[in-house]
């Protein structure tokens, strides 16, 4: 793996801390914040409090993921993802992901300004996405997934959740660099949450390192997620903030290189104690 990756002039040096990916869903229906930031001004307003409290990169939705969640359009996903990273260009200097798993939306969107694409399906939702992306010449995060949203949680039935993790991205590393993607400009995601019960989704934080093999930075997603609310017997996704913590500080002793989180604030000072711990 290459200790390094330049995204819109800002040198990612894996390894050496760890990285903020601040969640900015500009949906109807996300679980946790759905309707919050559903315009422009408020999308905006509040990437740049993401980016005033720390955040390295600022991850744009326009379809949300969560369980059972409703596939909309993609003249919806374009209409409500486009009008926010054009704005967002010219408002903020740090680099750009938009959330999709359309080669449609990756092309506009990089088009607009965007700088990479994090796709929940690892390119296998739409034929055209990694091809696509070989040819925007941008960073893509693979992500594991069974499914698609409206099915995944009854698809939990491994019989090796992790060789099965390893497998899939293996396959998805292959295949996107089979296009002509620059395997330095890969990132993997284990999928928290996504086709895993809570028994699984704890498997991944302690067998993540099993995913160095791979050579790709790691992002990792636990934010407010269900498990965290099973543990805490906390219904309120916004009062996972703690839990949260946890699992990011576990995370990162475990090979995290990127955290995807909500509350980029309080994750950073997490990650900067962890990193001074574990790293330094």
């Amino acid at each position: 793996m290459s200790n390094n990756l330049m995204i819109r002039g800002r040198c990612f040096q894996w390894g050496q801390q760890t990285y903020l990916m601040g969640v900015l869903n500009v949906t109807p229906d996300s679980f946790s914040d759905g309707g919050e930031f559903n315009t422009t001004n408020r999308a905006v307003a509040q990437a740049q409090a993401l980016v005033a409290a720390g955040a390295d990169i600022i991850d744009v939705g326009g379809q949300s993921t969560r369980p059972g969640a409703e596939q909309i359009s993609l003249a919806k996903e374009l209409e409500r993802v486009l009008p926010v990273v054009q704005a967002l260009r010219s408002e903020i200097t740090i680099p750009i992901s938009v959330d999709t798993t359309r080669a449609d939306v990756a092309k506009a969107s990089v088009n607009a300004g965007a700088d990479l694409i994090n796709d929940i399906s690892g390119g296998t939702f739409d034929s055209q996405m990694l091809p696509t992306v070989a040819r925007l010449g941008v960073p893509i995060v693979l992500m594991h997934i069974r499914g698609n949203p409206q099915n995944m949680q009854q698809q939990t039935d491994y019989q090796d959740l992790i060789t099965q993790i390893y497998n899939f991205l293996a396959q998805q590393i292959a295949a996107a660099t089979a296009v002509g993607i620059d395997q330095q400009k890969i990132i993997i995601d284990p999928g928290i949450g996504f086709a895993k019960n809570y028994e699984q989704n704890l498997e991944i934080f302690r067998r993540l390192r099993s995913l160095k093999a791979l050579n790709c930075p790691i992002l990792v997603g636990p934010s407010r997620k269900s498990f965290i609310g099973r543990i805490l017997n906390q219904p309120d996704a916004k009062a996972r903030v703690w839990g949260t913590a946890a699992a990011c500080s576990a995370a990162i002793f475990n090979g995290a290189d990127i955290l995807r989180v909500h509350d980029v604030k309080e994750m950073r000072d997490v990650s900067l104690v962890t990193d001074a711990i574990y790293r330094h």
